[in-house]
């Protein structure tokens, strides 16, 4: 997984990167394609903003969210994009694999 975190009219400090790492770290465990993240970091008085994109597969997920300071901000934006991949995942699973009469053998 690749994380690449941008600022905004805001310094992106080592403490930032690596917050910002250690929260997108758990969207890993969703898949096990390579993930490409990039992360904007940005000051929109008062509130501070992130946004991030994830591309995976040849697909374009994208989150935002607003705090009062980075570090909330970060934290809403790992929940969004947590909840998105893992909808993500739903849609490309098969659902109807393994569970159809015809595959058991089981019809009469």
């Amino acid at each position: 997984m690749r994380i690449e975190t941008h600022g905004q009219q805001i310094e992106v400090t080592n403490a930032l990167r690596e917050y910002v790492e250690s929260k997108l770290a758990r969207l890993k465990r969703h898949f096990d394609q390579p993930l490409d993240v990039r992360t904007l970091l940005s000051l929109d008085k008062p509130d501070h903003k992130a946004e991030a994109t994830v591309t995976i597969s040849g697909r374009v997920l994208h989150a935002d969210a607003a705090g009062i300071d980075m570090y909330a901000a970060i934290d809403l934006l790992a929940d969004k994009l947590d909840r998105l991949l893992m909808k993500h995942k739903e849609k490309v699973v098969d659902h109807h694999r393994g569970e159809s009469l015809a595959r058991n053998g089981d019809f009469a």
